[in-house]
C-alpha cells in the first residue's frame, strides 16, 4: 500500500501496543503491512522499540495483548 500522508499520520498516532496488536493479530497480507506502508510500519515499531524504555514498553505491551484471540 502507498504511504499517503493520512496513512503515515495514522501510524504515527498509534502507541507501540496498538502497532504490535495489529502486527500480531491482523491477517497475513493485510494491506497496511504491504509496500511502502508496511515498510513504514516496521520502521515506526523499531523507532519506538529503540527508545531508552522501548524494551520495557515492548515486554509490557506483549504481555498485555497476549497471543490468543
Amino acid at each position: 500500500m502507498d504511504l499517503t500522508p493520512e496513512c503515515k499520520a495514522e501510524i504515527d498516532a498509534m502507541s507501540y501496543e496498538q502497532l504490535l496488536f495489529r502486527w500480531r493479530f491482523y491477517p497475513a497480507g493485510y494491506p497496511w503491512f504491504q509496500g511502502e506502508s508496511g515498510d513504514y510500519w516496521g520502521k515506526r515499531m523499531a523507532e519506538l522499540r529503540n527508545q531508552p524504555d522501548g524494551d520495557i514498553k515492548h515486554t509490557t505491551a506483549s504481555k498485555h495483548i497476549g497471543w490468543d484471540r
